[in-house]
């Protein structure tokens, strides 16, 4: 409608701004013959040709460089079911699928000394995660269910690349049989940043239980995205075993009566018949609980032998400062004839160093008659087996024994 001279013309909201916005996004048009006649499926000229107007709204012919699509016989059929069927397929996130990238690398349980070797090989086809369309990856592992710091390793980081080449071989050890039947293996690519905190780029899962003793077992798979958790609280049994945050986990997967597991210590155990005593090595420990706000430990190891009416059975290892993996290679003698030795008990307890305050209990494990597993057999065998050198991995756990809570300095 045409105003009068003079007249200011209104327009409505409405009016606004279906002129000026688009007002949402571009959706496929389900009938692309309106606007590009093509041929119908039986190859022969249809009603639209080159002499085909536009629309009659728009009051112009239509121009000779509009022609019909060639097609083969079926193609448009073909063509618009896979645009329809296509459609939410294409609007799916790519990186739920292989866009994260691939990680290739080896693993080896060998069995004779209890480690687990873990090759990170190469990853290829990263997802970008800087400005510069490039990543500077590096590789962590965690075995799960465990503390998430106490069995962290971790690759170098190799910069502006999204098909990185670590070649690096880290090692977990003290890996019992048990552990490869009910641990798993997380294996996650992150990209390191400077200015903040580092990014999440994917991970994979292995259960150890797919490992066959000192068989070396290659590995070249996709990466995934990480699995959201919500608070331990709240997670269910089907998220069992894939959280750094055990705590509550473990107790649900272990059950109620187990204790809580706090790292690993390699013991040495020898009854010398010609010193007439045992000999106790303390070798090393592997991934303890950490017990500083820096994420680590102050190490140190304390044994016992039980009951100890004079209190002089006490000795105790040097600190090893700041580590979780701490190797002491120390031995004491306990001076005792073979059947006195067999009511005994031996207690051995880690602790983490502090000053100015008292020292924290980090775990402990007995091996003595009323000992069980491994703990047991291990008293048996040094027992039963004269001057035979025994050294066996051995569990910590929460347990604080009732005489060592006294004897924590």
């Amino acid at each position: 409608m045409r105003g009068r001279r003079g007249d200011r013309m209104t327009i409505n909201i409405q009016e606004h701004m279906a002129i000026n916005v688009c007002p949402g996004p571009i959706r496929p048009i389900r009938q692309i013959s309106d606007y590009f006649p093509r041929l119908g499926p039986e190859g022969g000229g249809s009603g639209a040709g080159p002499q085909a107007q536009l629309s009659p709204g728009t009051g112009a012919a239509a121009t000779p460089s509009l022609m019909p699509l060639t097609l083969s016989p079926g193609a448009g059929i073909r063509g618009a079911g896979a645009s329809e069927e296509g459609a939410e397929v294409d609007s799916y996130d790519s990186d739920d699928t292989t866009a994260l990238g691939t990680l290739e690398f080896d693993l080896l349980y060998d069995q004779a000394t209890c480690t687990l070797h873990c090759s990170i090989l190469r990853a290829k086809g990263l997802k970008p995660m800087d400005f510069n369309g490039l990543a500077d990856p590096y590789v962590k592992l965690h075995l799960l269910p465990g503390a998430c710091k106490a069995n962290k390793l971790k690759t170098k980081t190799q910069r502006n690349t999204l098909n990185p080449v670590w070649n690096e071989d880290l090692m977990y050890r003290g890996i019992t049989d048990e552990d490869i039947t009910r641990k798993v293996l997380r294996i996650s690519v992150c990209d390191e940043d400077k200015l903040s905190h580092n990014e999440f780029i994917g991970e994979t899962r292995v259960p150890l239980r797919r490992l066959k003793p000192s068989q070396k077992k290659h590995f070249n798979i996709c990466l995934e995205r990480q699995v959201p958790l919500a608070s331990p609280s709240s997670m269910t049994a089907a998220l069992r075993g894939i959280s750094c945050y055990l705590k509550e986990l473990e107790r649900a997967e272990q059950g109620q009566g187990l204790l809580e597991e706090r790292g690993r210590i390699l013991l040495r155990l020898t009854y010398s018949s010609q010193r007439h005593g045992l000999l106790v090595g303390i070798v090393r420990c592997a991934h303890l609980a950490a017990m500083d706000v820096n994420g680590y430990s102050d190490p140190y190891v304390k044994t016992y032998l039980r009951p100890d009416v004079e209190k002089k059975s006490k000795h105790k290892t040097s600190v090893k400062k700041k580590t979780l993996n701490p190797e002491f290679n120390e031995e004491f003698f306990y001076e005792m004839e073979l059947p006195a030795l067999a009511t005994k008990t031996l207690e051995v307890t880690v602790w983490d160093y502090d000053i100015g305050k008292s020292n924290d209990f980090i775990g402990g494990v007995s091996l003595g008659p009323n000992s069980r597993g491994e703990a047991l057999k291990h008293w048996r065998d040094c027992l039963r087996q004269a001057d035979a050198t025994l050294e066996r991995w051995h569990t910590l756990t929460s347990e604080l024994p009732p005489a060592a809570a006294s004897f924590s300095a």
